[in-house]
């Protein structure tokens, strides 16, 4: 995964959506103490931030040292950079400590994560029995009907080649991801369950996002270059229709949510 991310670590940091406010607060309802969150996969620490204002401390780590290096700096929030592959002594040593952790949170990566090997790691330092963890991703963006036109077909047939197997978890909206868990008091399953990201963007911001995929940096490297000038111009003719420069982009985002319970 940290390969994916290495060269466009500054347009993830400009681009990607923040979360909305009432995700964070849902998840924080349904966990009994807010004192220690792993933020798993941080990235640019899109979700360490507004967590770090609900919780006393947040370790957030990733496996890309250019990602952390644009995150935000803040005194409650410790960044860590991890290799792909941890030890439980790594895990001690540079996390946390044995049923220590209140909440373990996974924005936008679990889909690249070894489950087997990750989730022991959870189940090791969640607090027993009603430690949670909370994973989401979001889908593609709508905009509107013209620009959602010329956005599908770019996304479906244009950059499909060049996307790795895992993101299909991410179209499934994380309903066939591996997620072993209890579920929580109150609801119904472990989800997923719906949310949506809001951002203000211009076609310019627009062409950054796109920027910052993985499937754009593998293609490439591959010496293809996805925003082509035929279709910079469709975008463009599209996104120009209104008359507006700047739209609101809004991201569909699914919640899967669980406790750790009783383990040894």
């Amino acid at each position: 995964m940290a390969q994916l991310f290495i060269n466009q670590a500054k347009q993830y940091h400009l681009s990607r959506p923040n979360y909305p406010e009432q995700l964070f607060r849902f998840i924080a309802s349904k966990t009994p103490c807010h004192d220690l969150v792993w933020d798993v996969g941080t990235g640019t620490g899109q979700a360490a931030i507004p967590l770090a204002k609900i919780f006393k401390k947040v370790v957030a780590t990733d496996t890309s040292p250019n990602q952390l290096e644009f995150a935000a700096k803040i005194p409650n929030v410790r960044y860590e950079c991890t290799p792909s592959k941890i030890s439980m002594t790594e895990l001690e040593q540079k996390i946390a400590a044995k049923s220590s952790i209140d909440l373990v949170t996974i924005a936008q990566a679990l889909h690249w994560f070894d489950f087997e090997s990750f989730y022991q790691q959870v189940k090791y330092v969640l607090k027993k029995p009603n430690g949670v963890v909370a994973a989401w991703c979001y889908a593609v963006p709508h905009v509107n009907n013209s620009v959602d036109s010329v956005f599908q077909k770019f996304y479906t047939v244009d950059s499909k080649p060049f996307w790795e197997s895992q993101r299909r978890f991410v179209d499934e909206e994380f309903r066939t991801i591996d997620f072993p868990f209890e579920v929580l008091d109150g609801l119904e399953d472990t989800g997923p369950i719906q949310f949506k990201a809001e951002s203000i963007m211009d076609l310019q911001g627009f062409f950054t996002y796109i920027r910052s995929w993985s499937a754009y940096q593998t293609a490439k490297e591959k010496g293809i270059e996805l925003l082509k000038d035929d279709l910079v111009k469709d975008f463009a003719r599209a996104w120009e229709e209104d008359g507006k420069s700047e739209k609101i982009v809004t991201y569909p985002v699914y919640l899967r949510i669980g406790k750790v319970g009783n383990l040894d």
